[in-house]
């Protein structure tokens, strides 16, 4: 996967920039128009906004979400299964994960929808494979480019997008941005924003730089000052919002707080996808997942509270996957090792809060692992279709039926 951009991509060979006819694709994207307002006269609501958390390193679908009743799944994990009376059950047979206070608030209060048995067919279990199936959205890697850049391609048939439409913060650029036309920022932190256009010295040179090329490149610098000045907005606009929730320190607190500033002061952005790693638990698992399970609990609930303060609670869902689940036994390490299906949750202000898809069945099992019930590009067909008014046939390269996850 590429890098995302940073200060020092911007500057090569004693002065030069990655602009002019060198230019990364997404800063020619002129802003002239939010075509994703164009949801081709499906219900959705043009200012909807998708939140793609990645859970890097296969989350332990067993552990997150519990199946507390059966017995098969406290003699599968003697040492790592959560004991029943630390459940937060909210069903006759499954509940959350303690450490998942904050989730289990939401889902008392109908906003969060999970989604059990997600996956695909002829699982794989390396990382980088999976991940590349989860983000290109083919299992037969058959696709080129991510699924929310094909997306975002889709849109740029009735004209270019705002170079802000999309946003990643994240180390490495996922490849679900990546597309054919379209391509979309990414950065590790918000202060690389800063750090592009928000030193006076260096934002004059880039300027400075497009404006002195040739006839040839109009265009292009066009696209640059432009994407530049979009940069420049969201900066300003970042430095005047603070948010109003209490976020953690740890990875996730950091991250809600940063999508939350994007959300409050970048009302063009439409999707922003942010992932986590530390997933990968394959020796003394316990207590790395507790504070896992723990920041991504506490940081979500913290971030819907950000939203009804903004009176954007109903304008934002945020999805959350991870690329593959745990084996449903532990190892001689106090660990799990890689597996297959896991659940989703979908959680906001429109989702229709409940359980989705088959209690796992811990008795009818694939080489150790659960199967799976419910194909991963459902639930994206949902979310381009009934959120963000997409075209997914065209996007996932067939049609997936949709699940009933919304309220309205």
């Amino acid at each position: 996967m590429s890098q995302p951009l940073s200060r020092r991509d911007l500057m090569k060979a004693g002065g030069m920039i990655a602009l002019g006819l060198a230019t990364p694709p997404w800063l020619a994207s002129i802003a002239k128009a939010d075509v994703l307002r164009q949801a081709k006269g499906r219900r959705v609501d043009p200012d909807a906004v998708l939140v793609v958390i990645q859970l890097t390193g296969g989350n332990d679908g067993l552990n997150t979400v519990v199946p507390w009743s059966n017995r098969k799944y406290y003699d599968l994990r003697p040492s790592l299964a959560i004991p029943e009376a630390e459940v937060l059950k909210f069903h006759e047979q499954l509940g959350f994960h303690p450490a998942l206070a904050g989730l289990y608030k939401l889902y008392q209060e109908n906003k969060v929808a999970i989604i059990q048995g997600v996956g695909y067919p002829k699982p794989n279990r390396s990382h980088f494979k999976s991940m590349e199936i989860w983000q290109s959205a083919s299992p037969e890697t058959r696709l080129k480019h991510g699924w929310l850049g094909r997306h975002f391609d889709q849109r740029m048939v009735t004209g270019p997008l705002n170079p802000v439409v999309a946003l990643g913060l994240s180390t490495e650029k996922p490849r679900a941005l990546d597309g054919a036309q379209a391509s979309i920022p990414c950065f590790a932190s918000l202060t690389d924003i800063q750090s592009m256009v928000g030193d006076p010295d260096t934002e004059r040179m880039l300027r400075q730089i497009q404006d002195a090329s040739g006839e040839g490149t109009r265009v292009v610098q066009q696209a640059n000052r432009t994407a530049l000045d979009a940069m420049a907005a969201l900066r300003d606009q970042l430095s005047r919002f603070s948010p109003a929730q209490a976020y953690g320190k740890d990875r996730f607190g950091v991250g809600f707080r940063q999508i939350a500033q994007i959300v409050g002061t970048s009302p063009q952005t439409r999707v922003i996808y942010f992932s986590a790693g530390g997933f990968d638990t394959h020796a003394r698992q316990k207590e790395s997942h507790q504070a896992l399970m723990q920041g991504l609990g506490d940081g979500l609930l913290a971030f819907q509270r950000e939203l009804e303060a903004l009176g954007k609670a109903n304008k934002v869902m945020t999805l959350v996957f991870s690329e593959f689940g745990r084996r449903t036994y532990e190892n001689a390490s106090l660990g799990t090792d890689h597996g297959a299906a896991a659940p989703m949750f979908l959680v906001g202000g429109q989702v229709k809060g409940g359980l989705y898809g088959p209690l796992p069945d811990l008795e009818n099992l694939s080489d150790g692992d659960l199967k799976f019930a419910i194909d991963f590009r459902q639930v994206y067909a949902t979310a381009l279709d009934d959120w963000l008014g997409g075209e997914s046939a065209a996007v996932l390269d067939g049609k997936f039926d949709h699940l009933p996850v919304f309220s309205s």
